[in-house]
């Protein structure tokens, strides 16, 4: 996964336009494929520290869902409208950590 910053987008694209126009006349300068690299490289990390953080949320959200499970199974008849609802929200939240995740590792 790479995430690009706004500026890392703007400076690649520039580059690979510049290394392009370059290869028409075969003296594509090393420079150009040099510093793409490096801008790729970047991005790959911070990628992986962002997928490794959105791995950690959707664990943490599991792990919530569990104990609202566990919860909505013991509490008094009187409560388990609210611990259904917990549930509820729980499942929602793995839901929506489990679409990040997938997202981020199709990109």
């Amino acid at each position: 996964m790479h995430s690009y910053t706004r500026a890392e987008s703007r400076e690649r694209g520039k580059l690979f336009r510049q290394g392009f126009r370059q290869s028409f006349a075969d003296c594509v300068d090393p420079d150009i494929k040099r510093k793409i690299e490096r801008i790729d490289q970047s991005a790959a990390e911070r990628g992986a520290q962002e997928l490794a953080a959105l791995h950690k949320v959707q664990a943490d959200a599991r792990t919530d869902l569990a104990a609202a499970k566990a919860t909505e199974r013991t509490v008094p008849r009187a409560d388990k409208p609210a611990a259904r609802e917990a549930r509820k929200q729980a499942e929602q939240r793995v839901r929506l950590a489990e679409r990040a995740v997938q997202k981020a590792e199709r990109s």
